[in-house]
């Protein structure tokens, strides 16, 4: 089986991880596996388990962009895939087009990555022989904006590593180093909330929260800032100062040992005021064998009621995400077994395959 993934690039990003991880699972199952995008930091790592890599640069949204459809089609023509499988909107138009000029036309599926804010961009997805939604959110989302049948649509959660995810204990010299770069946290609760600085995460809830906590508590805000969120970056330190938290409250940035993050913390949040489609950060913490508080909506929702429901709260209901955290941190309660991990995910997807193509 011939499989040809097109994304816009591959670059850090669950997109790009997932694609990577199917590409590795595609060429070990004996297939092969072929990726289209505008290039990036992963396309060396993509090859090294034999995948091959065309670079074309879908990734540009413009009307420019569209003019790549015969490129494309030559492409697609040249590797003569069994499956052709979208990722993005943008990439998604170009193939659309590209299409239209094949002889041979293989199966196209797309995958929902998210609950896509304008619909008439986005209905391109659903131009495809089957869909591949990352949660049932996702799917509801599907069903209620397009005319998609419900048995063109396949619930195909995200997974993790569990090799780079797993509840194995803290290397210590790996801990040392947390502790001297954060020594506030020493003989304190950690509550650590992962994910971009941006106002639909949810920071200003968490900061909100270490507010009405004692001082037994110390609360992480770890992840990048992008260029445009410095101003809300600003306001969000500029509120930390006003309710006197900075002995409290640390900023770390953006993190590479984000597993190990992970481990020396006692509960991770999800507080997205907006529904995730998925919520990659809580099954991590959860591989991990930490505790998860989140929302009760969304993804969120849906990884908390298989995993830990005990860490479901209401909808910005501030007085019940401070008595379950007390209540979780207070308890020996911990995690199910993490059940979304990559391999689950790949090989659900490459039977997918399988029984579209047969």
């Amino acid at each position: 089986m011939k499989v040809l993934q097109i994304l816009p690039q591959l670059n850090i990003g669950g997109v790009e991880r997932g694609t990577l991880d199917l590409s590795k699972a595609l060429t070990q199952k004996g297939h092969e596996s072929f990726v289209i995008s505008g290039g990036g930091i992963l396309v060396d790592e993509l090859e090294q388990f034999g995948a091959k890599h065309y670079e074309i640069p879908v990734h540009i949204k413009s009307l420019r962009t569209l003019s790549l459809a015969k490129s494309l089609s030559e492409t697609i023509s040249s590797i003569d895939p069994d499956i052709v499988h979208v990722r993005s909107r943008m990439p998604a138009w170009v193939n659309f087009r590209a299409f239209k000029k094949l002889q041979k036309k293989p199966l196209l599926i797309s995958t929902f990555h998210g609950l896509y804010s304008f619909p008439i961009y986005s209905k391109v997805m659903s131009f495809v022989d089957h869909s591949i939604a990352i949660s049932k959110t996702v799917e509801n989302y599907i069903l209620e904006n397009y005319k998609l049948d419900k048995n063109n649509i396949t619930v195909i959660p995200r997974g993790c590593d569990p090799v780079e995810f797993n509840n194995n204990e803290i290397n210590p010299d790996d801990k040392a180093k947390i502790i001297n770069e954060f020594p506030k946290i020493v003989g304190k609760k950690v509550l650590t909330i992962p994910g971009r600085i941006t106002k639909w995460k949810g920071v200003a809830e968490f900061i909100e929260l270490l507010s009405l906590l004692d001082d037994n508590y110390h609360g992480l805000i770890v992840g990048p800032t992008a260029k445009s969120k410095k101003k809300y970056l600003n306001k969000l330190q500029n509120k930390v100062s006003s309710l006197h938290l900075e002995d409290k409250i640390t900023f770390t940035g953006s993190r590479r040992d984000i597993a190990n993050i992970y481990k020396i913390s006692d509960v991770v949040f999800n507080l997205s005021q907006t529904p995730e489609p998925f919520g990659r950060t809580m099954i991590e913490a959860i591989a991990c064998g930490t505790r998860v508080i989140g929302w009760n909506h969304g993804g969120a929702s849906e990884i908390l009621s298989e995993l830990f429901p005990q860490g479901l709260v209401t909808l910005n209901d501030m007085n019940e995400l401070l008595n379950t955290t007390k209540k979780v941190t207070s308890s020996h309660s911990i995690p199910r077994e993490n059940i979304f991990t990559a391999n689950r995910m790949t090989n659900s997807t490459i039977n997918l395959y399988q029984n579209l193509i047969s």
